[in-house]
C-alpha cells in the first residue's frame, strides 16, 4: 500500500512550489517577460486581497493585459523586492508562505508582514497569486533606506 501524497509531499517539485520560485526569481530579476510567461492564461493576482491603491474594487487582476499592468503599478515602481518567509505550508496544488516581502523604492524600505500563496494549474503555471497583508501596517513600516 503507498503512502497518499499528502502525507509523502515532494517539496521541492511540487508545482504551486515551482511556479512561486520562478515568480519570485522574475520578480527579483526585474523580468517582466518571465514573471508575466508563468502565469497560465487566466491567471489572477489579488495583491494585496481586496480593495487597495493597486485594485480600488478589491476584484484582482486576470489575465495578461492585467497582469502586466499590475506589474507596472508595483514592481515597475521599485528598486528591489526582497522575499523573507518563515514558514512553508502546501496544500493540494497551493502553497502558502508566511513571513514578508521588503520593498526598497524611492529611496525607502517598506515590510508586509502577511500570508502569500500561489496556486499551480495541471500544466505547472500560476493560476493565482494572493497575498495577505495590511496596506497601513506596510505604510506604517516605511523608513529611509
Amino acid at each position: 500500500m503507498s503512502t497518499p501524497a499528502y502525507l509523502n509531499i515532494d517539496r521541492e517539485n511540487h508545482p504551486a512550489v515551482l511556479a512561486g520560485h520562478r515568480s519570485r526569481a522574475a520578480v527579483e530579476a526585474r523580468d517582466k517577460d518571465a514573471w508575466l510567461a508563468n502565469f497560465a492564461a487566466n491567471g489572477t493576482v489579488e495583491d494585496p486581497v481586496g480593495p487597495s491603491m493597486f485594485d480600488e474594487e478589491g476584484t484582482g487582476h486576470r489575465g495578461a493585459q492585467e497582469l502586466s499592468e499590475f506589474w507596472d503599478k508595483t514592481v515597475g515602481t521599485t528598486e528591489k523586492i526582497d522575499f523573507e518567509f518563515d514558514e512553508e505550508i502546501i496544500c493540494g496544488s497551493e502553497v502558502a508562505y508566511i513571513g514578508k516581502i521588503v520593498t526598497h523604492i524611492g529611496g525607502h524600505i517598506s515590510e508586509s508582514r502577511g500570508v502569500f500563496t500561489y496556486r499551480a494549474d495541471a500544466d505547472g503555471h500560476l493560476a493565482a497569486l494572493r497575498a495577505f497583508w495590511e496596506v497601513e501596517k506596510t505604510i506604517q513600516s516605511l523608513r529611509p533606506a
